[in-house]
Order: C-alpha cells, then structure tokens, then sequence
C-alpha cells in the first residue's frame, strides 16, 4: 500500500499540484493533502482518486495502475488499439465475422440443441464480431 500511496503522490507532485489541482476542479489544499502519505489526513476517495487518473499523462496513469495492480498480483498491459482501415473495408469485414456467426449458430441448433464444442466455437466466432466492430469504431473516428 506504501508503493501505491507514494506513486499517487509522486505523480500529482511531479504534474504541479496546483496545475493538476485547477484542471480536477479542485482544492489545490485538498489534493496535495489527500496524495501525501506522511500527512495524517492523507485518505483519497474514490471520485477524487479516478480525478487524479482522469487529468494525469498517460504515463503517470500507467505508473500509478501498475503499482496498484501489482499490490495484487497482477500486471498491467496495455490493450492493444485496433487498427483502422477504410469504412467500406471494415465494413466488410464486419458483415463476413456476422456472416460466420450466423452460419455457425444455424449449423449449431440444427440437431436441436448446442453442445459445448459449439458455445465455445460461438463465443470465438462472437469475440471476433467484437473485434471487428471496434475496427469499424475506430475507421469511422479516423475517417
């Protein structure tokens, strides 16, 4: 908890507190006491802790998640932004992944029932519809 208390700190210190603190909409008072872990008042909610992230660089967000995560085992990775390509061309690739699913879900229930091997091919299939439509997003944002 001291790793995490101190990277909080560290990063409000490092981006000005007071600069940090106007772009919250903050007391500048407040946030410098509620990061500092030698103060005694020092306990960050959970609104101000998001705050925080919210108006930090990219940098000092990451900084600060990896050391909380890492309190619990875990390790923070960065995801992966889906490439853009033309609108007609994630489009496409859209309706072929739907088209995929379509067919496997009527080949599926065709017996009357979906045995597991089926969901699990489903899910797949289903995940890449996702992924195509977050291609899609980001084509049409790049457009």
């Amino acid at each position: 908890m001291e790793r995490f208390e101190r990277a909080i700190h560290d990063e409000v210190i490092a981006e000005g507190g007071t600069e940090l603190a106007r772009r919250m909409g903050a007391n500048r008072t407040r946030l410098l006491d509620c990061a500092n872990p030698n103060r005694e008042a020092h306990r960050m909610n959970i609104e101000m802790f998001f705050q925080v992230l919210r108006h930090l660089p990219t940098d000092g967000c990451r900084r600060i998640l990896a050391v909380l995560v890492e309190e619990f085992g875990y390790q923070l990775v960065e995801k992966e932004q889906p490439q853009g390509l033309t609108i007609n061309d994630a489009l496409l690739r859209l309706h072929a992944d739907l088209g995929d699913v379509a067919r496997l879900a009527v080949d599926a229930q065709a017996d009357g029932r979906v045995c597991s091997a089926e969901k699990a091919q489903l899910l797949r299939e289903a995940d890449e519809v996702v992924e195509s439509l977050n291609v899609f997003r980001e084509s049409v944002r790049k457009a």
